[in-house]
């Protein structure tokens, strides 16, 4: 099949690889690499330079990216894909009056995410305070290794589905917490167990939250909801008991969403 054309292949494949490699060049952009070279974009795409470039050029005349000759960088553009999705999505929009009241009785910053790839997506925030240095709002992207989102939504995956997205193994951006993918299975287990998950300075330091899954009315995973906290350096709270503190308020609003879900079917 031609790489430019939908013309189905020998293996019967109507993809049009151009198409996906272009998203690829756009994803490789992110919160750790908002501006890269040339040479930086092949290399995290695994494209040859000529071919990178070609993608780099393209996106530039269609106004997703610009760049000054040297370095490469996202243009304000690309949010209108995300605006697409969030705008025909129930998802968020029965979501965020759920968070606000959530924000509201437990005095925290609540969000909703969703899995893509081996990340977690922001789609809904209701934010409280900075608690911590890296922004976060709609569209945002963290790995979901090491995020209470993330293990939500993994732990519910299916084995095989699990098994590749653990495949590139776990980044310690904190050097706390978990640090094997051995470790990190047995600690979806109990996830999947007890209904919810904490992640204590893992992403951050000074930064622990507590998720739990929203479910839809026929049983599988939406989304995963969590309330961020700050923890003092003083802080004689364990994590397990500022966890304790939200859940039931955290839980009341996962469900509140099923039911929403429900009733806009």
């Amino acid at each position: 099949m031609s790489q430019e054309t939908g013309t189905p292949s020998a293996g019967g494949s109507t993809s049009v690889k151009s198409l996906a490699r272009g998203l690829e060049v756009i994803c490789a952009f992110d919160a750790e690499h908002p501006s890269m070279t040339l040479s930086e974009v092949a290399k995290r795409v695994d494209l040859s330079r000529a071919t990178a470039r070609r993608f780099l050029l393209t996106l530039q005349e269609l106004g997703y990216v610009r760049g000054d000759g040297k370095f490469f960088e996202l243009t304000s553009k690309v949010l209108q894909l995300g605006y697409s999705y969030l705008s025909s999505a129930t998802l968020p929009q029965l979501m965020e009056p759920v968070l606000e009241e959530l924000s509201s009785a437990v005095r925290e910053s609540a969000s909703a995410s969703v899995l893509e790839g081996r990340e977690i997506l922001y789609i809904a925030r209701v934010h409280t305070r900075s608690i911590m240095r890296v922004g976060i709002s709609v569209g945002t992207r963290f790995p979901a290794t090491n995020t209470s989102m993330g293990r939500v939504l993994l732990a519910y995956q299916a084995p095989g589905v699990l098994d590749t997205l653990l495949a590139g193994g776990i980044p310690e951006p904190t050097g706390e917490g978990i640090a094997t993918v051995a470790q990190l299975r047995q600690e979806l287990e109990r996830v999947r167990a007890r209904g919810y998950s904490i992640v204590d300075q893992e992403l951050e330091i000074g930064l622990r939250s507590v998720a739990v899954p929203v479910f839809r009315p026929d049983g599988s995973v939406a989304a995963a909801m969590n309330v961020s906290m700050s923890v003092g350096p003083q802080s004689q709270i364990s994590a397990q008991d500022a966890a304790e503190a939200v859940l039931p308020a955290l839980r009341k609003a996962a469900q509140q969403v099923r039911e929403a879900l429900a009733a806009s079917r």
